[in-house]
């Protein structure tokens, strides 16, 4: 079973050179504030912003198939998540490190990226 705490994050993707202008959409026109997005993402162009009670990430992609659009979910226990999903045959991918949090990404079997994180 996996204990749920909340809605993170989502990330959504803008094609790439149009990073600023989704930037200056996101800021002027829906009014969101910026946050500091880590450093270990410094070699990708993006923004992150806070809202209340959960994060929207933006990047831009290239349109191949594997999207780095999801949606994010803290929860309880991430080893036992992971566990839950491994004998459920979920094929669980190994993502970049991030201070503070322990993670992971999955497919459904749709295709659709999930991410698992727990705040250490």
């Amino acid at each position: 079973m996996i204990n749920y705490k909340r809605l993170d994050h989502v990330y959504i993707s803008v094609p790439p050179g149009k990073d600023h202008d989704a930037h200056l959409f996101y800021t002027t026109v829906m009014g969101f504030a910026p946050t500091t997005r880590p450093a270990v993402f410094n070699s990708s162009k993006g923004y992150w912003y806070q809202l209340p009670g959960i994060e929207l990430h933006i990047g831009t992609e290239d349109g191949t198939p594997l999207s780095y659009q999801h949606f994010a979910m803290e929860v309880a226990d991430l080893e036992a998540a992971r566990k839950h999903l491994v004998a459920n045959d979920v094929q669980i991918v190994e993502e970049i490190p991030i201070p503070g949090r322990n993670r992971f990404t999955f497919k459904d079997p749709f295709g659709n990226r999930i991410e698992f994180l727990e705040f250490v």
